[in-house]
This record gives structure tokens, sequence and C-alpha cells, in this order.
């Protein structure tokens, strides 16, 4: 799976991995930070988010135009420290009118930094295997460096909620899903809120120990909750900043690794010329066919990323509100990070014993998977009877299942590409959108007899286990797998080589408009519409995109035959 890589992926890898472990730390809180410290409602928290998203993945179409002429290397850079201020602002605790302005200077920093740093370091990757020498391993060299992505996306929501409840328990609180928006309700309407409201909050006031002996208590224990949360929150952020500092440093410490990649296109037809290589050209019926079968792709990419991130939104609301909280049996393993741990190693190990090809590799491999075997069975006979699962915790399912089935795709798709039937890079994509519908059919399943979030206060009052949600990433993670590195990978091989900053900054265009119609089902979400109907629109999309995609199929595999 590694082998004949050069060592510059792994790098470039590695830098990316901190800052998306740093980025899906703030991720995987934002939304609960804004309802709990603003009071937003879930159509303007909706908003903020996919506004946030929309400006993190547009930007490096700026970054990717920006690099084309002053080198990729030296945007990377410049972004890392946009970000880290960006990061370090969102760490500051500010109150009052102060708050929002840092807010939204904060996340202007970010989405800038993002897209100074992600796309240009991705085209990095790419002109790595521009060499013939690795040209035939592109599409792996992809599928590692989006499992580097994930591996520090897995930890990011286990770190948020150590780090959260660490700080609440400071302040001599803990975290409990139903208190930010009752508390919030409670500020906003004093004595006019419902008399079952206020006895609800009463009684979790009292479970936090809160001595309720004065005539404002309720509203002081409501506002010190508020304040707490969203400070412990702030603490959480600033895992961002570290993370990056260990980006950086891997990013320049190995610089020399990937140095002969930090050229443009221009750079490039300068050196070949030099060397008296001929210059390969594209005529412009071929770039205008490439650019085309590109952007037709870029179309379905949108309405992809509008159902997949759904999982820091609706999903999570999901978690929030309808999910139970105690974890039982087996399911306790899926919020367990070391077991997870251990079971990587394992699926690693395993693969590694068949595929090494000396006798010495495969016994010290052997041996790895016995010891995570060993140790994940010591973990688990270890575990509580009950795991108190927070709702953001569910977010780290889909990086897991990433790094999980990375090897078991690239496995696939090596056996059949051997066979010469391999599938193309579109026909995944359509192939990833019709899974990603099969996800949401899940959670209507899931959803049946639950009340729509107009009728709940706080919590349902059915809670379904966390093995629908559970189900529901793993199904679209398969989705994800056929659809991100592959067509990250397309991008890199297919964009004109003038134009491969700015098509790599389009890919994320693309992703920025369907995160932005994130909040198209954030609208719904309250609109009183049943619950397992908003899921079905998710499907239809998927659906529709798969179709077209399929529909128009053979013309995107002859624009591309060249490549």
């Amino acid at each position: 799976m590694f082998k004949g890589h050069p060592k510059g992926l792994f790098a470039l890898a590695l830098a990316n991995t901190g800052e998306r472990f740093g980025y899906y730390t703030m991720l995987a809180i934002f939304v609960l930070f804004l309802q709990a410290k603003f009071g937003f409602t879930a159509q303007t928290a909706g908003q903020f988010y996919g506004v946030f998203l929309a400006g993190v993945y547009f930007m490096p179409f700026i970054g990717g135009i920006l690099a084309d002429k002053f080198g990729y290397g030296k945007m990377v850079t410049l972004g890392i420290v946009v970000m880290f201020l960006g990061y370090l602002l969102m760490s500051i605790p500010v109150t009052g009118t102060v708050a929002m302005v840092s807010l939204i200077g904060a996340l202007v920093l970010i989405a800038v930094g993002t897209g100074l740093f992600k796309g240009n370091l991705q085209v990095m990757v790419g002109n790595l295997y521009d060499d013939p020498k690795y040209s035939s391993l592109r599409d792996s060299a992809f599928s590692i460096f989006y499992m580097a992505i994930n591996i520090g996306a897995m930890f990011a929501p286990s770190a948020a909620t150590a780090i959260v409840n660490w700080q609440l328990s400071k302040h001599g609180f803990f975290y409990d899903a139903n208190i930010p928006s009752l508390a919030n309700e409670y500020l906003a309407k004093g004595a006019e809120m419902s008399a079952e409201n206020i006895d609800k909050l009463t009684n979790l006031a009292s479970a936090q120990n809160f001595a309720l002996n004065t005539p404002d208590a309720l509203g002081t224990f409501a506002q010190t909750y508020v304040d707490s949360l969203a400070s412990s929150y702030h603490m959480g952020f600033a895992v961002a900043c570290f993370s990056l500092v260990v980006s950086i440093a891997i990013y320049l410490g190995f610089k020399k690794t990937f140095k002969h990649a930090d050229v443009t296109s221009a750079q490039q037809a300068q050196q070949q010329a030099a060397k008296g290589e001929k210059v390969a050209e594209l005529t412009p019926e071929q770039t205008k066919s490439r650019i085309t079968a590109l952007v037709l792709v870029f179309i379905v990419v949108i309405f992809f990323w509008m159902s997949f991130h759904q999982n820091g939104l609706t999903l999570t609301w999901f978690a929030r509100d309808y999910t139970s909280s105690e974890a039982v049996g087996l399911t306790r393993i899926g919020f367990n990070i070391p077991i997870l741990v251990c079971i990587i190693i394992g699926v690693y190990s395993l693969f590694s014993v068949f595929q090494s090809k000396e006798a010495k590799a495969k016994i010290i491999s052997a041996v790895i998977l016995l010891a995570a075997v060993v140790a994940g069975v010591l973990l688990y006979n270890n575990l509580a009877p009950m795991t108190k699962v927070e709702p953001q915790l569910f977010q780290h399912f889909n990086p897991f299942f990433v790094v999980v089935l990375t090897p078991v795709s690239m496995a696939i798709f090596g056996a059949l590409a051997k066979r010469g039937k391999e599938p193309s890079t579109p026909k995944k994509i359509g192939t990833g959108m019709l899974i990603a519908a099969c996800g949401f059919l899940v959670m209507v399943l899931a959803s049946r007899g639950l009340a729509n979030p107009t009728q709940i206060n706080g919590t349902s009052d059915i809670l379904v286990s966390q093995n629908w949600l559970i189900g529901t990433y793993l199904v679209l993670t398969f989705g994800e797998l056929l659809l991100s590195p592959m067509g990250i990978s397309f991008v890199s091989k297919v964009a004109p080589p003038k134009y491969k900053g700015a098509m790599m900054g389009l890919w994320f265009v693309a992703t920025a408009i369907g995160n932005y119609l994130t909040s198209v089902i954030a609208n719904i979400w309250e609109s009183g519409m049943a619950l397992w109907a908003i899921w079905c629109v998710l499907i239809a999309v998927c659906v529709i995109s798969a179709i077209f995609i399929f529909s128009i199929l053979k013309r995107l595999e002859r624009a591309t035959s060249d490549c």
C-alpha cells in the first residue's frame, strides 16, 4: 500500500494531518458553540455553518490562482500563519457586542488561510506524480493522503470533548445537552417561559448541584452555565493553534523531500526547455474538453457535499436530540479511541501479513496484529458497563471508517485494475452518490415514529440507539471513498497544466457551494416537516445527481481518455 511512493507524499500528508486535526476539532463543536453562546435557532446556526464552510472551500479557488502565479509553497506557508491567527482569535472568550465581531473576524481568517493552504498542498501532491515513474500510483497516493487527513479528523471530536469537559468541570458543571437551549430561552423570556420548561430547567440546575436559594437563582444559573460552556468551547478551539505549530514544523522540516514539486506549470516548462525536452501542450479543443468534463463533475460534487456535510449540522442535532446518550454492550467500542486505534493497527497489520513478500515482514506484521487484538480485548474488558456519549463524538466515526476502509478500497480497485476492469473515476463518483442516498435511507428508518424538531423541548421523549447513526456514517464513508479522494486525483490528472491551481480551486468552489447548501436542510429542520421526510430530501438530491452523472458518463470518459 505504501510501497513505491516518493517520500514527499508522506511529509505533505502529515503536514495536512496536523492542520485537519485542528480544523475538525473546531468543527466538531462549532454549531453547538453557536447555539450555546449566542442562543441561535437551528436556522441561524445552519446559516453560519453553511456560510463558513462555503468560505473555507471557496477560498482555495483564489489561493490556486495566486499559487499559479507566485508559487504553491509560499501560499501554503502564508496560509498556515493566517489560519493560526484565526484560531487564536476563536480561542479568546470575549463577550458582549465584541463577541460577534471577534467571531466573524476569526472565521474570515480561517477561511482565507485554509484557501491558501489546502488546495495548493494537494496540487504539490499531484505534481509528485507527474513523474512517469510514479504516475501509475496517483490514485493510491491520494487515497493515502486522504487517509492521513482523516487520521487527524478521527481524534478531533474526542480531543474537543475532553478539553471542553475539563474546562467546564473547573466551573463546577458537567455537560448536559438539554441545558443550553432551555437556559437561553429563560434568558430571553424569563418568567414568560412555559411552566413546563421552567420545571425542566430547575431540575437540571439541581442535578448540577447549583443552589436555587435566591429569587433570581434560575436566571443566574442559566447565565453562568451558558458563559461557562461557551468559555469551555473557546478552550477547545485553542487546540487548533497547537496543531498548526506541529503542521508547519513538519512542512518546513521535510521540505527537501517535496521541494521539486513546488513548481508552477510555467516553471516546469522552463525547466524542460532548459533540458532540451519537448514540452507537451494541449490543443485548444483538448483544453476545452477537459475543462468541460471537470465542470460537469463539479456540479455533481456540489450535491454530494450538501448531503455529506450534514455530519456537523443536522446529524449532530439528531445525535443530541434523538439519540441515547448512554452506550452499552459492543456499541461502547465505538466511543473508545484507544480501542479504535487497536482496530486500525489490526486491519493494517492483517493486510501487511498477506501483502508482504518477505517472511520476516510477515512475521513482524503477525506479531503486531496479535498485540493489537490482545490490547483491544483488554481495553474492552476494562470498559465501564455504560459509556456516556456526547453528540459531537459521533463525528469521529466517518474518519475512523475512512482510515480502516482505505486499504480495503485500494486492494479492491488494485485487483480490478490488474484485470482491466477498474471503473472510471466518473463511474466511481456516480456510484458514490447512490451509496450516499442509501446512507440517508438508514436515517429514514431511524426516524420512524419520532416527533419533528418543533414538537420536542430539549431532547426527544423517544431516544434511538447510537447504532443508527454509526450505520449511517459507515454507509456515507463508502460513498465518500468513491468520490472525494478519487475526485481530487481526477482533477490533478485531467486539469490542463496551465490551470492546475485554478481547477483544484474550482473543485473546492463546488465543495463550497455544496457546504453552503447544507443550510437548506437546516432551514427546514424546524419547519414542521416530518423528520423522516427531511432525510428523504437528501436521498432525492443524491439519486438525481447519480442519474445525471451516469447520463453523461460516456462524454466524460471520452473527454479524459488522453490523460
